[in-house]
């Protein structure tokens, strides 16, 4: 991160608050790109020097110009209350004259097995995969995007997801249909992996400070049993 005399620059304290709290990265790109706008809208004046007529003003622009979602409204306020409080640690007041987004509710859509099936049938190699396990699971598209091979527990035919929503760790099931599937597939991970090691490459991402803790961690190859 860049430093001005010593101090990082505003965006940065934001990162650095938010992960401090283990925010989700997720998370930590949407509240970035929304205080972003929010500093653009007030042609880059510095939110030390704006308040709560600006933000109103912010929020209201994005809902009735803009058009965005009741959720897309909420969290755009959620990611710049978050930096006055939390960052430049100021007090904004009561929003009262925010012009909320009416919440629209739609029923959800559920597909019959047989277009489930339908689906998977016209999908191919990783895609077919992960979309297996999603339905077969139950896990989000984040959660199983970043599953690792030593979470799978082919002895107990669990998958056990770690920081899931709200950071909380939990047991799904490992359907049978997928078990000799999924072997087949981590071995061909695992020979890629050992050729990307030979090349200077193979490592992983590490949250918090593990990567310190176990240096080698990033590039070990977790063994399913």
């Amino acid at each position: 991160m860049q430093l001005v005399e010593g101090k990082p620059k505003l965006l940065d304290r934001v990162r650095i608050e938010l992960r401090t709290n283990h925010y989700s990265s997720k998370t930590e790109k949407n509240y970035i790109s929304w205080i972003k706008r929010f500093i653009l809208f007030n042609n880059k004046t510095h939110p030390e020097k704006l308040g709560k007529e600006e933000i109103q003003k912010f929020i209201n622009y994005i809902a009735i110009e803009k058009y965005v979602s009741s959720s897309t409204q909420n969290q755009a306020l959620q990611a710049i209350l978050f930096l006055y409080k939390k960052v430049l640690k100021k007090e904004v007041g009561w929003l009262d004259e925010i012009k909320r987004v009416k919440k629209i509710k739609h029923l959800p859509v559920v597909f019959s097995r047989d277009e489930v099936a339908s689906i998977i049938k016209n999908l191919e190699g990783v895609p077919r995969f992960v979309v297996s396990l999603l339905y077969g699971t139950g896990m989000r598209l984040a959660e199983c995007l970043r599953l690792r091979i030593k979470d799978i527990d082919f002895g107990m035919n669990q998958i056990i997801i770690r920081d899931g929503k709200g950071e909380k760790d939990r047991i799904t099931v490992l359907p049978a249909k997928l078990v000799s599937d999924l072997r087949v597939h981590i071995d061909k991970v695992k020979k890629l992996h050992l050729v990307d090691l030979k090349a200077g490459a193979g490592r992983t991402i590490l949250p918090y400070a593990l990567k310190e803790k176990y240096p080698n961690a990033d590039k070990e190859f977790g063994l399913a049993t």
